[in-house]
């Protein structure tokens, strides 16, 4: 943005990585943006989510983060990548745990809480353990991050937009507010808000099963354990599951051997309405979540029977990590995709999740995030219009929300090419 340009005010609602990506990009056009973000507490809890850095997420980073995790040189004048772990390899293990197929294939790791703390830090100046505070650009608009704010109303008003929203003041209180701005853009995931006021219709469908996440301290694996996962990307599949396993930065961010964390995914089964679904969705207070069981909220019980049955159905290297984490939680895996991103001739905006939910197994959710705020400020800046904007967010959203639809029910209710041949044949336990 030059300074004859002048600077739009957006709201976006939604503030975790999507909204900060889109966020990011439009403050360093020079537009000023205001985030609202439902969570009462300033920072989003970690769950300590590992995530598949793909080419969109490491485009995104490269172009706009100024922060010392992308900056950072060595002597030798090479750029240091503090954000990622790198996975060297892509492996399968049968139910023994030896290696049935393997292949040199490099993949870059890294967490949700590492890239949400470098976002914050560079979007409104969020200071932490993670990375230093990096200095504004002279024409760069103000960042604003606003929590407690749940949106309950959307409407055009004459050049811009309104949005109606409850502000928590304090424990059960909250006040309705109103703000207006040029623009509005709905970050604010699978269940968004602003999506259900605009196409109520559009509502998400549970898949049929469930995703296991956890992670272990690389120091508190086996040595076994180790030799066989770290700095590889592991799978193993059998009827109706699949595992995998890989590892990303440590607390603070840290890429020190030892201290980072073995992340990983385990997809099980679990009919829709079915007495073990509902009791694994109904959290230590009685409270049933529809997609997520946070962390410190799953019954007891529960994680022990999943405890015991990794020790019946998994290799040992991943029946261990499943021992030995401490912090579960379960995402129910959901399917959703709008028939409609713009609004109000371009005023009001869907992106990442909130346009389309991609299944896990694609690890595109934080690429399409990335690639929905870059295409954003493509159009913001003027090099395309409107039409090819959703023209350009759309295609990508039906192109992987379909491939993860088709590689989830392979895996989950398919035959998988490279699932165990022993496992095969004797069957699997299904919950």
């Amino acid at each position: 943005m030059t300074k004859s340009t002048p600077p739009k005010n957006i709201l976006i609602v939604g503030g975790s990585l999507g909204g900060l990506f889109a966020g990011t990009a439009l403050t360093r056009l020079g537009h000023h943006v205001r985030i609202l973000e439902r969570n009462p507490t300033p920072l989003l809890h970690d769950q300590g989510a590992g995530i598949v850095a793909g080419g969109d997420t490491q485009a995104f980073f490269a172009k706009y983060d100024r922060s010392s995790r992308t900056t950072t040189t060595t002597r030798e004048g090479k750029k240091v990548d503090g954000l990622v772990v790198t996975s060297r390899a892509r492996q399968y293990l049968d139910r023994r745990g030896e290696v049935i197929h393997f292949e040199e294939r490099a993949q870059r790791m890294t967490s949700w809480d590492l890239l949400y703390h470098v976002l914050r830090a560079g979007f409104d100046g969020v200071e932490s353990g993670y990375v230093e505070v990096p200095r504004k650009g002279e024409w760069e608009g103000e960042g604003v991050y606003e929590y407690g704010c749940t949106v309950t109303g959307v409407r055009e008003v004459d050049g811009g937009v309104e949005v109606e929203y409850e502000k928590r003041v304090e424990e059960g209180k909250s006040e309705p507010k109103r703000s207006t701005a040029d623009m509005l853009i709905a970050c604010d995931g699978g269940s968004s808000t602003v999506r259900q006021i605009l196409l109520p219709e559009v509502q998400r469908a549970y898949a049929g099963y469930v995703a296991w996440r956890g992670t272990v301290l690389e120091s508190e694996l086996s040595e076994e354990a180790a030799k066989t996962l770290a700095e590889k990307f592991t799978f193993y599949h059998a009827p109706a599951l699949q595992i995998l396993a890989y590892l990303i930065p440590g607390r603070n961010g840290t890429l020190e051997k030892g201290q980072r964390l073995m992340n990983y995914v385990w997809y099980c089964n679990y009919p829709e309405g079915s007495p073990e679904h509902n009791e694994l969705m109904t959290d230590i207070h009685g409270k049933k979540h529809p997609v997520t069981v946070p962390v410190g909220g799953m019954q007891p019980k529960i994680w022990e029977q999943q405890q015991r049955y990794a020790e019946e159905v998994l290799p040992p290297q991943f029946a261990e990590l499943v021992r030995k984490t401490k912090q579960p939680f379960v995402q129910a895996i959901m399917d959703v995709i709008s028939p409609q991103q713009v609004f109000q001739d371009g005023k009001v905006l869907l992106l990442g999740d909130a346009l389309a939910g991609f299944r896990p197994h694609t690890a595109a959710s934080t690429s399409q995030a990335a690639f929905d705020a870059m295409t954003l400020a493509d159009f913001m800046s003027g090099k395309f219009d409107l039409e090819r904007f959703q023209e350009e967010c759309t295609n990508f959203a039906k192109s992987v929300q379909k491939a993860g639809v088709e590689m989830g029910d392979r895996s989950q209710f398919g035959d998988h090419p490279l699932a165990d041949a022993e496992s095969k044949n004797m069957g699997a336990v299904r919950h």
